[in-house]
């Protein structure tokens, strides 16, 4: 399976698959989530639902995924990449999408990022384990 598309980018291919498994992988455990692959751009590339996984969550997964591509690091290590600096605090709080709290992760080669992987819709943790099941599911 290719993961880089022609144009620098994860494939659809790529996101379907790293969809498929981290949907998996939260049936297993009986965990309802939506899980969201978006390119470089924060482009949507693939979507998956759970039946029973809270409405809410579906944009929470997607904005998940665009804050990891945007930045290149996981949603949780927004806290500590700001530290006590409250101006940055009150400043990104207030920026539409960004999400600061786990579940999302940038999808990393050799190379470079080329995308974000979002999973919502159960504990912070347990969020992550999925998103990480669809990142393994690629060899990353």
């Amino acid at each position: 399976m290719q993961i880089l598309s022609a144009i620098p980018g994860i494939t659809w291919e790529a996101a379907n698959t790293a969809v498929q498994a981290a949907v998996s992988y939260a049936q297993a455990h009986g965990w309802k989530i939506n899980v969201a692959v978006v390119d470089r751009g924060g482009n949507l590339m693939a979507f998956g639902r759970l039946p029973g996984a809270f409405i809410h969550s579906i944009n929470l997964a997607i904005d998940k995924a665009y804050t990891s591509a945007s930045f290149g690091f996981p949603t949780k290590a927004w806290m500590g990449a700001i530290g006590h600096d409250d101006g940055m605090k009150f400043g990104f709080s207030n920026q539409p999408r960004l999400i600061v709290f786990g579940g999302g992760l940038p999808i990393r080669t050799d190379q470079d990022w080329i995308g974000g992987i979002g999973v919502s819709g159960a504990s912070e943790a347990e969020d992550e384990e999925c998103a990480l099941a669809g990142l393994k599911a690629l060899g990353l």
